[in-house]
């Protein structure tokens, strides 16, 4: 759900599980300087005026027809509210507090929905230790030998990564976390114990992520527990190689969400033909309830990448006409994921870090502007039409500034107040040069960045 907010009467007492130091060591310390601490003398609030904002007007073409440009032009915003109230060219009238935003782009506000922030090394000491040859269930069993060690700090360096999330300008989080029988629904506590010391500040979803699989660690009786703990999605881990049974795993994944109302979001790494296989059946069974059709994710989805060119046009037809979504990192090497193919269809993409640090891999830095430059990388998006098209990855329901007519479609009157303001003359020029994030507002309020408020 969106924005997602704990119980503070249920949570409230959670924070003394994991509270640790308030200091930024480690690979943690670069974010720290990066967030505004919340206080009533630089928060943004109540209503106020964004001047001098650029904003996208439309496309220049060439005599082929071809967009060869951006126009952009400067604007005031009357913020209230959380929202975009008005937009007016040159200077606002109103008088109100005014913020200057000296000519930067206004871009809007970057989600991270994939990311592991209960189990991190992120804010401790470097640790990238080799995992050549390890196959999932070689780090389950690794997992529940460390797993004990990252529960005594798990609530503060997820506050850490929290905090790396704002400052690469993300102001939303789909978080996996661990349920499983070594961590209980600890990770789950310490979790919602981080996401509610920043409730004013950023918001969520849950996946009760059953990390050790559903069947091969028995993890059903504590995902139904999970589900009554404030989580929006039951996930699931390859059905076939993990859990040794596809059907079973499937069909108790579909029914904790079905029986606890609740969405669907999968871990799915097998290639074909047994991803094949679950992928197929996934759309099946979402075809059969249609309470989970616009709810139901598949995360990696690895299988898609490796099917024969027929069979993936098939399955993304099921896909886009069932709400079936998919969530890739983006993944590098042989293992190019069909975006095109799925955009065809109308399947739903969003990206996310996954790891930042972790006994999983060391390469996570939280910009989802980043996954958008890979994004056009990998397909060969180097004009400036394609790469102002690869910024649907990170944004809420893919939105963009300029539709593909070259029309504004964001921001316009009524839109949530959540957005960057970077240093660019268009997005195009943002995906492919990765600049600073000036400003990062949430509901209207400045959650990073170091623009002068």
């Amino acid at each position: 759900m969106e924005e997602n907010l704990i119980s503070r009467k249920k949570f409230l007492g959670l924070g003394a599980a994991a509270t640790g130091a308030a200091l930024f060591s480690g690979i943690g310390a670069n974010a720290a300087s990066k967030v505004l601490p919340f206080t009533e003398d630089n928060k943004t609030s109540g209503e106020y005026i964004l001047s001098n904002v650029r904003l996208e007007d439309g496309f220049e073409y060439n005599e082929k027809n071809e967009v060869v440009a951006t126009k952009t032009s400067l604007y005031s915003l009357h913020i209230a509210n959380g929202k975009i109230k008005n937009i007016t060219s040159g200077k606002a009238t109103l008088k109100l507090k005014t913020i200057d935003a000296k000519g930067l782009l206004m871009l809007p506000g970057l989600r991270d929905m994939h990311i592991h922030i209960d189990k991190t090394y992120y804010g401790g000491t470097w640790n990238a230790a080799p995992r050549k040859g390890y196959t999932v269930k070689d780090m389950i069993t690794l997992e529940q030998k460390i797993i004990p060690q990252l529960l005594t700090d798990s609530q503060r360096k997820a506050e850490e990564a929290i905090q790396l999330m704002k400052s690469k300008g993300s102001y939303f989080a789909r978080c996996q976390c661990n349920i499983d029988p070594v961590s209980g629904l600890k990770s789950l506590e310490h979790l919602l114990a981080a996401l509610e010391n920043n409730k004013d500040s950023f918001g969520w979803e849950i996946v009760a992520f059953p990390q050790h699989g559903i069947l091969y660690s028995q993890s059903e009786p504590l995902l139904r527990e999970a589900a009554k703990m404030g989580v929006d999605f039951i996930g699931g881990l390859d059905p076939t190689s993990v859990d040794g049974n596809m059907e079973k795993s499937l069909d108790t994944m579909f029914q904790i969400a079905l029986d606890n109302k609740k969405g669907i979001d999968i871990h799915l790494h097998e290639s074909p033909p047994s991803g094949k296989a679950a992928i197929e059946y996934i759309i099946k069974k979402t075809e059969e309830n249609k309470e989970l059709q616009g709810k139901t994710y598949i995360s990696h989805g690895f299988a898609l990448a490796r099917m024969e060119p027929k069979d993936m046009e098939k399955i993304a037809e099921q896909m886009g006409n069932l709400g079936i979504s998919v969530i890739s990192t983006i993944p590098m090497g042989r293992t190019i994921m069909p975006i095109p193919t799925l955009k065809k269809y109308g399947v739903k993409l969003m990206t996310g870090t996954d790891s930042i640090v972790d006994h999983w891999q060391p390469f996570g830095t939280c910009d989802m502007l980043e996954k958008a430059k890979l994004c056009a990388q990998l397909y060969g998006w180097t004009d400036e039409f394609g790469l102002s098209r690869a910024l649907h990855i990170a944004t809420k329901d893919e939105i963009l500034p300029l539709n593909d007519a070259g029309t504004r479609t964001w921001p316009i009157e009524g839109n949530d107040a959540d957005f960057i303001l970077v240093k660019a003359s268009c997005s195009a020029e943002a995906v492919a040069r990765l600049p600073k994030r000036e400003g990062v507002f949430f509901k209207g309020k400045m959650i990073g960045g170091e623009l002068k408020i």
